[in-house]
């Protein structure tokens, strides 16, 4: 317990999945937590089950593929907490499962407005008050495919930008003790997730199936297991490390890349 006691933290697509767990747990170990999310009937749920169970937890609405708003949300949350310690970049939406050249570049900006320059935004708002407390965390929720690939190159190429920005902010925002990781989560069951697989079919229970033999564990993972992770890089338990790449995936880049059925 106590963990990130008396921080403070926005999670982004805090509303489900890897953020909602995420801001569950930094709540139990004490942070106050702002949740931001477009959507608002998740994260209003998310911020009142966390204050039901004695923590500290905020919604606001948020789409951060819009830098002015991103500005100005950023500013109401300084605004009530004076503060801010732990930012953790998670808001993403996935990509087509197409070739280039059948990918159109409305649909390519798409993905690399949400993945990648909201992070970009996030960041950039959030660095100001890091320096001003002295000290901050940066967490961006990368993915085991912006490393080893898939079939998803729109959505690969946003992870693995994320990946490098990481590196870049971590570099440039060390001597103003900022420490900046990425975590690359493999397959995780999310409701995302869930709602992908009835898209695109195949059936839920054969598609985890099929995931886990390509996973050396055998498995795909729970949004609670990155969540802890995340943790481990927002405490001062990681005081010194920066620029790193912590993957959760259950060994997946250490195994051939997954190749899916046609669903055509």
């Amino acid at each position: 317990m106590d963990r990130v006691k008396d921080k403070v933290a926005i999670v982004t697509g805090g509303a489900n999945g890897i953020g909602e767990a995420t801001a569950r747990l930094l709540a139990r170990e004490g942070a106050r937590v702002a949740i931001v999310d477009i959507d608002d009937e998740n994260g209003k749920r998310v911020a009142a089950e966390i204050k039901a169970a004695k923590g500290m937890a905020d919604f606001w609405h948020l789409d951060i593929s819009k830098e002015e708003e991103v500005k100005k949300i950023f500013t109401d949350i300084l605004g009530k907490y004076g503060k801010l310690h732990i930012l953790v970049n998670n808001a993403g939406i996935p990509g087509h499962r197409k070739p280039a050249h059948e990918t159109t570049s409305e649909e390519f900006d798409r993905i690399m407005n949400v993945n990648l320059k909201g992070a970009f935004f996030c960041t950039k708002y959030a660095a100001p008050y890091m320096i001003k407390s002295g000290i901050g965390s940066i967490v961006n929720i990368a993915s085991i495919y912006g490393i080893i690939g898939c079939d998803t190159p729109d959505y690969d190429t946003s992870k693995g930008a994320l990946r490098a920005m990481t590196k870049s902010d971590a570099l440039i925002y060390a001597k103003s003790n900022i420490r900046v990781n990425s975590v690359h989560p493999g397959n995780i069951i999310t409701p995302l997730f869930r709602k992908l697989v009835e898209k695109i079919g195949g059936g839920l229970e054969n598609t985890i199936k099929l995931l886990s033999t390509m996973c050396p564990m055998d498995r795909m993972g729970y949004p609670e297991e990155v969540a802890q992770g995340i943790l481990f890089l927002a405490s001062d338990e990681s005081s010194y490390v920066t620029a790193a790449e912590l993957l959760i995936d259950g060994g997946m880049f250490n195994a051939p890349p997954p190749k899916y059925p046609d669903t055509e």
